[in-house]
């Protein structure tokens, strides 16, 4: 049987057989505002809470700003470091080859068993030819595989975009998709997910609601929304 990896996230796992598989690289891919960050941080809290130490590898925001997003939903990440449980860092990846060194390094020295990488889109922003994105993606991936971590990497998706991930290449690489829907309905605006794909799991074809908590983000597996998606 496959062995699960809680995610922490309050009616996920209902949706795929218990959790992640251990070991698997996952995608939530989404537009601005849908909760991609905040998902990956409980992620990694729920994993501290197991005794599963963490890394957060942010290419975006700076990791004063991640702290103070969750301590506001009671994770004392700032605690956890100086614990020597979790690594948070910032990296402009300017240089490709210096990103799997510096993922890597940080994995071995906690001995961590979840990671988040948020956001790869961002790579677009230093690195201009599409082609050597993808390559950079490629090498992103097989790398991460070998380090034996559980792992969510977000990927910011354009308002129109149709894609599932911003070079079109991430989806076909990963073991999960999680597809993450921030959309108005009639004079109000509304959240929902799907399983866009999960190897080795019967999961939820459905597309169902979540709202951000003053506890997190919780999903309703029972529920499903009138959202339509528009990615296909």
């Amino acid at each position: 049987m496959m062995e699960r990896v809680p995610t922490g996230i309050p009616g996920l796992d209902e949706l795929i057989d218990g959790g992640f598989p251990k070991g698997s690289i996952i995608l939530l891919t989404g537009t601005c505002g849908t909760g991609k960050t905040l998902t990956s941080l409980q992620f990694l809290w729920q994993g501290l809470q197991r005794g599963e130490n963490g890394v957060y590898i942010s290419f975006e925001e700076p990791i004063e700003g991640i702290r103070e997003s969750a301590r506001e939903f009671g994770w004392d990440f700032e605690r956890a470091e100086k614990e020597g449980k979790l690594v948070m860092l910032r990296y402009n990846p300017f240089r490709a080859e210096d990103i799997l060194e510096l993922i890597a390094s940080s994995v071995r020295r906690i001995n961590a068993k979840r990671l988040v990488i948020d956001s790869i889109s961002a790579l677009g922003m230093y690195i201009r030819d599409p082609t050597e994105v993808r390559r950079v993606i490629f090498n992103l991936v097989i790398n991460i595989y070998k380090l034996d971590c559980t792992t969510i990497l977000t990927s910011e998706m354009l308002p129109d975009q149709r894609e599932l991930s911003r070079f079109g290449v991430e989806e076909f690489l990963v073991d999960g998709v999680i597809v993450y829907y921030y959309t108005r309905i009639d004079s109000y605006f509304a959240r929902a997910l799907t399983i866009w794909k999960m190897r080795f799991t019967q999961h939820s074809q459905k597309i169902h609601p979540y709202r951000i908590t003053k506890n997190g983000v919780v999903v309703y597996p029972q529920e499903e929304s009138a959202l339509s998606p528009r990615i296909g």
